[in-house]
């Protein structure tokens, strides 16, 4: 039976404070939740760390990585964490505004840190990559999956790459192409200036990877981050390296703006409730834009895919504890 005491109830967001591109990492029968920060700690460290019980409570423990220091890792961009034998990993990327960001990976034996950079660029030869998103299959193999630049094809910009993780710190070096832009409704910005060229710019980024009733799902937002076309769409595929096939859709297929209420929800990640439920956990705008904050909405899984009635603003059923 449900704790009396326990909310019936909750209503988005769930964490009042700035917290975009939330990560949420099941551990056991606790939640940890990691973002991009609106400025840097008070510790000193890059991204904080939230831990709850039930996905709506949430306790700040402080700034989860170590900086780098030097004038090329100013800024510190959607954290996500793994667990493998014993360890935490910590995937991100640095770089300075949104330039010459690379991915990077850290290392702690707690979840809440303090993560330390292992040392290693996981991307080397890329100019941008960012948004990387570990997954281990159910053969024990890892992959990780990302968004880089693409400045061919007809819709030149960022996308989404896979690419097998030989160890939780290095990457095999042979990625594919997961996702490109085929939608007029992923456009980033007109006539922008890049590589010395002007493009009209795509963008495809923060990819997230589950595999349900035997598929690989994979979350995506595309758009513009700070503009009302940004939304959390799918693929699905066969295998982790894909291919990846979409539903045919006019716009965001999961989760889209709703005028005079939420703005450019995105940023996702899934993660399995206390009531055995999969959540989707994503970052939204309020409507004046003074904060990215995170929601949650719990996701159906139907023979067409998944769905999601959200973006939510009004009460929703809590994740009780079956």
């Amino acid at each position: 039976m449900p704790d009396a005491a326990l909310p019936q109830t909750y209503t988005n967001p769930v964490y009042p404070h700035y917290f975009a591109d939330p990560f949420v990492l099941r551990h056991g029968d606790d939640y940890y939740a990691y973002g991009t920060s609106g400025r840097p700690h008070e510790s000193g460290r890059a991204f904080e760390v939230l831990h709850s019980r039930d996905l709506l409570h949430w306790t700040a423990l402080g700034g989860a990585l170590e900086p780098l220091g030097g004038e090329n890792a100013r800024d510190y961009w959607a954290p996500e964490v793994a667990f493998h034998e014993g360890q935490f990993y910590m995937y991100y990327s640095a770089g300075v505004g949104d330039k010459g960001h690379q991915l990077r990976v850290a290392v702690a034996p707690r979840p809440e840190g303090p993560f330390r950079d292992a040392g290693v660029i996981l991307t080397p030869d890329d100019p941008f990559t960012i948004d990387a998103s570990p997954f281990q299959d159910e053969d024990g193999q890892w992959y990780l999956y990302y968004a880089r630049d693409f400045l061919d094809g007809e819709r030149v910009g960022t996308a989404l790459a896979v690419d097998r993780l030989e160890d939780m710190t290095r990457l095999a070096g042979e990625p594919r192409t997961v996702l490109r832009a085929t939608a007029d409704w992923q456009i980033f910005r007109q006539n922008r200036e890049m590589y010395g060229s002007t493009y009209d710019w795509y963008t495809l980024e923060g990819p997230f990877v589950v595999k349900r009733g035997g598929r690989y799902y994979c979350f995506y937002s595309g758009g513009a981050w700070e503009e009302p076309n940004y939304g959390v769409s799918w693929a699905v595929a066969d295998h982790p390296l894909g291919p990846w096939t979409e539903p045919e859709s006019d716009g965001p297929t999961l989760l889209r703006s709703v005028p005079g209420q939420v703005v450019g929800p995105g940023h996702n990640s899934v993660v399995t409730g206390p009531d055995g439920r999969d959540y989707l956990v994503y970052h939204a705008w309020d409507p004046q834009k003074t904060a990215r904050r995170m929601c949650i909405d719990v996701i159906e899984w139907t023979p067409n895919g998944p769905r999601v009635d959200g973006p939510s603003f009004t009460p929703r059923p809590a994740p009780l504890p079956r």
